[in-house]
């Protein structure tokens, strides 16, 4: 068997591997139509950032590695330009020589990746905007930085690529300044745990502006929408990225994402032809909706599942969680399932739990506060989780992943023994205190409400004490401390929709419990309490 592989890095390179570990009479050919079958694209702004020194460091496999070590046949640019799909042939461009020639496949598997997306700007092919997904482009943006004594920049996108370009280059000195045409930074989270980021980058000296868009590039500035210019010796163009799909169309069938549909063993519409990677549409594990999800992680496992399906198996790629972690300065942000903005997108109904407990026993030095947002259904079915926070924090998000993985609910999650020592965690964790707040929930114990839903009709009831109310409370809100609740509870309307609210939620859980149990019926505990609030409505 020929096995013949459109692409390297995570994808081409773990599909030939894994096939050899498995059979070493396959003819395996990897056509790579750039320098690097191998890279580790996720540390490419960490170079930027002088944190990766060595630029050796950025190559995972070289070719020879791999064809000493896999006997793998590796022809680095070597551009496939067309297939025909009858005769079971590519045809490629040598873009060393400019010729061509054909190669004979067997099996072809296709993970061409994605490509930046570029929007229609004025001056986006000046010699100081640039783009950041390959191994040329971290080179590029970083020399034209010194070369130049760049010391403005512009990064147009606020994701994942975007924010870690943007700390990298302030960790070089550079004046940053981060546009955005969405409402916050950070789609894949939703405001109360993103805002987290972006006062974490506000303190670091980058300037955030959202809601604007790039009218126009010029070579010391960049102009606004809104009329505002922003100063920018060079700009970074981190808006996403899209599949490289083009010289597939006609050849292999393409889904309404614009990537390559392929089924659960990763085969596309061609009996012969595998897909695998950012290039592909898959099923989101929690909703199942085709979705474009690139990462990683997710197409390392492509890779092998690949590889054991062209070699006779039924293996079946089940899903993308979207699990993702994100470093900002000296906050970390991570992620698993689906946010709120996609679940009211597709008219899910849902519940949340926010919680701010302490990443290890606060009275261990140290302590920081974990900022776990668990998002879930009516059933107690774990929908997703975001968190923030300077400690521990992606602990928190693999211990849910895991478990939404294995079809846990969120009583499960109250119910985990995870491991405790006042340095690493408290006697109830955080996964564990979400668990048990979202359980409340479900049984009817307890509901919640959201800062973003406060309005007119609620009655709201601040139950810190008195000294606390120095930093401020929400406007109109009810005091009746906790430490008098049970004498003066009289004192609320018993008629009226009632908010409580403390610092961070717990002791206003135990005034919710005081009103539920004299008979209060249509009250709800504020969701993170008065840190969330002021964190969004600053």
């Amino acid at each position: 068997m020929k096995v013949v592989i459109i692409g390297g890095v995570a994808v081409g390179a773990s599909v030939a591997t894994n096939l050899r570990r498995m059979n070493e009479e396959i003819e395996i050919v990897i056509l790579e139509k750039g320098k690097y079958i191998s890279y580790a694209n996720c540390g490419l702004p960490y170079y930027i950032g002088g944190v990766i020194k060595e630029k050796s460091a950025l190559e995972v496999v070289t070719k020879e590695q791999m064809a000493h070590k896999f006997n793998v046949d590796v022809r680095i640019l070597n551009e496939v330009i067309d297939i025909d799909v009858e005769k079971k042939m590519v045809k490629v461009l040598n873009r060393e020589t400019g010729s061509e020639y054909e190669e004979s496949f067997d099996k072809l598997v296709v993970s061409p990746g994605a490509n930046p997306i570029v929007p229609n700007i004025e001056g986006k092919d000046l010699e100081n905007v640039f783009t950041l997904r390959t191994i040329p482009d971290t080179y590029a943006i970083k020399d034209y930085a010194d070369r130049e004594d760049v010391k403005s920049a512009l990064v147009i996108g606020a994701g994942y690529i975007g924010i870690e370009v943007a700390e990298n280059l302030r960790h070089q000195g550079l004046n940053v300044t981060i546009v955005e045409k969405a409402e916050s930074i950070l789609g894949v989270f939703d405001e109360d745990i993103s805002v987290f980021a972006k006062n974490e980058l506000v303190k670091n000296g980058i300037d955030i502006l959202t809601e604007a868009e790039v009218s126009k590039i010029e070579s010391d500035r960049a102009l606004l929408s809104n009329g505002l210019e922003v100063k920018a010796d060079m700009v970074i163009m981190a808006i996403g990225v899209k599949p490289e799909v083009g010289f597939l169309k006609g050849k292999i069938e393409i889904g309404n994402t614009g990537g390559i549909l392929v089924d659960k063993n990763l085969k596309t519409s061609n009996e012969d032809i595998y897909a695998g990677g950012d290039a592909i549409e898959t099923r989101h594990f929690i909703t199942g909706e085709k979705s474009l999800i690139p990462l990683a992680g997710p197409a390392n496992k492509h890779g092998k599942i690949i590889a054991q399906n062209i070699l006779g198996s039924d293996a079946e790629y089940k899903g993308s969680l979207g699990s993702s972690v994100l470093k900002v300065f000296n906050y970390t942000l991570a992620s698993v399932g689906v946010n709120e903005k996609t679940l009211k997108r597709l008219g899910v109904k849902y519940n949340v739990v926010l919680s701010h407990l302490k990443s290890h026993a606060g009275y261990y030095p140290g302590a920081s506060p974990v900022h776990l947002k668990l998002i879930f259904d009516d059933n107690g079915k774990i929908l997703g989780a975001q968190a923030a926070g300077i400690d521990m924090v992606e602990k928190r998000i693999d211990v849910i992943a895991t478990a939404i993985k294995l079809g846990a609910k969120v009583s499960d999650l109250e119910e985990l023994e995870l491991t405790y020592a006042p340095p690493y965690s408290s006697a109830k964790d955080p996964v564990n205190l979400a668990g048990s707040m979202a359980n409340n929930v479900v049984e009817g114990e307890l509901k919640t409400i959201n800062v973003s839903e406060l309005t007119d009709e609620y009655v709201i009831v601040d139950v810190r004490e008195k000294m606390e109310l120095m930093f401020g409370m929400i406007d109109g809100a009810m005091h009746v401390p906790l430490s008098e609740f049970r004498n003066r509870f009289n004192e609320i309307p018993k008629d009226k929709k009632v908010v409580l609210y403390c610092a961070i939620g717990g002791r206003s859980y135990t005034a919710y419990r005081i009103l539920k149990n004299n008979g209060y019926e249509s009250i709800f505990n504020l969701n993170g309490g008065y840190l969330t609030y002021t964190l969004i409505k600053n």
